[in-house]
């Protein structure tokens, strides 16, 4: 797996607050706007959108995804690199 975090990324969407199935559809729009290789940083607070419908939605794409769970602060940071 790319170390994705250690990129500085392209975009940053934030979604904290929004519940399935925005989170994945802002993600679908936003990833889409951006040029190929571009790296997106997602802000989510949703479980179902950052650890089953997003990772789901960018590995059947075949993007290069990192998903990292920050404890205390109660959020996901998604980073998918588009190709």
């Amino acid at each position: 797996m790319a170390d994705l975090k250690a990129q500085a990324p392209t975009e940053t969407l934030d979604v904290l607050g929004r519940v399935c199935p925005y989170p994945l559809v802002l993600t679908k729009k936003q990833l889409e706007k951006m040029g190929s290789g571009g790296l997106l940083k997602i802000l989510c607070d949703a479980p179902a959108s950052a650890e089953d419908s997003i990772p789901r939605y960018a590995e059947k794409q075949g993007y290069p995804i990192e998903v990292i769970k920050l404890e205390d602060k109660g959020y996901w940071e998604i980073y998918i690199q588009k190709k």
